[in-house]
């Protein structure tokens, strides 16, 4: 059971915007990585904060990721932060219903010297894709794809998981929406629901960093 806040506890509301800010400046990601962001914006799409980006790279690198599975390719922001945190051998699988964003993200992959053996880019609906993949062959799953859909990812990601990967949702907090318990909008709901199926398996650990958007990261015993 959470506890309230004692004196001696430091609320979030009581650090400034500039130190907020700072911590997701405190580590500034590469050119590459930059220019994909930047496609991404060009496309219509929300790409991942600076700190967000951080936070997956050194998740991949804490749990030494070989293999992972991203639900949502983007324009290849998230996947090459994967890439940076992975081994010279990991490898990627990335679904999304949208081709023109995997090609963007190919084009950025290989701008980044990151051979095509080490990315698998499914264009297809992840919840006809993630039932083929094997179960506990993976370290790591990234779930950052339709909000509506957020709770089976979680039943997915826990069969994909081995012992001791991680799942991490993506705007776990969902433009501060979350956290507002008098919003009731469809996907503010769903994201509630599937953070209550994580926190709720005992299979999982988890924790919510206040990055980005939110980012939602467990482990699987």
């Amino acid at each position: 059971m959470s506890q309230p806040n004692t004196p001696n506890q430091t609320s979030p509301a009581a650090l400034d915007a500039r130190s907020w800010d700072h911590a997701e400046s405190f580590v500034q990601p590469g050119d590459v990585l930059r220019d994909a962001r930047d496609k991404a914006v060009e496309l219509g799409l929300a790409p991942i904060s600076t700190g967000s980006i951080t936070a997956l790279r050194f998740i991949a690198r804490l749990v030494q990721a070989r293999a992972v599975v991203e639900i949502g390719t983007g324009t290849g922001v998230s996947g090459l932060a994967i890439f940076e945190g992975m081994g010279q051998e990991g490898i990627l699988t990335s679904i999304d219903p949208e081709p023109q964003r995997q090609d963007a993200a190919r084009q950025e992959f290989r701008a980044a010297g990151i051979p095509s053996n080490r990315f698998r880019l499914i264009a297809g609906i992840p919840l006809d894709v993630l039932p083929k993949l094997r179960d506990g062959a993976y370290d790591m799953v990234f779930i950052n794809g339709d909000k509506l859909e957020y709770v089976e990812y979680v039943a997915q990601a826990l069969r994909l998981l081995r012992h001791g990967g991680v799942v991490v949702l993506n705007d776990a907090l969902w433009k501060g929406l979350v956290a507002n318990p008098d919003n009731e909008d469809d996907e503010t709901l769903i994201i509630r629901e599937a953070l209550a199926a994580v926190a709720e398996t005992e299979e999982f650990t988890s924790m919510l960093l206040p990055v980005g958007n939110g980012l939602l990261a467990a482990i699987k015993a």
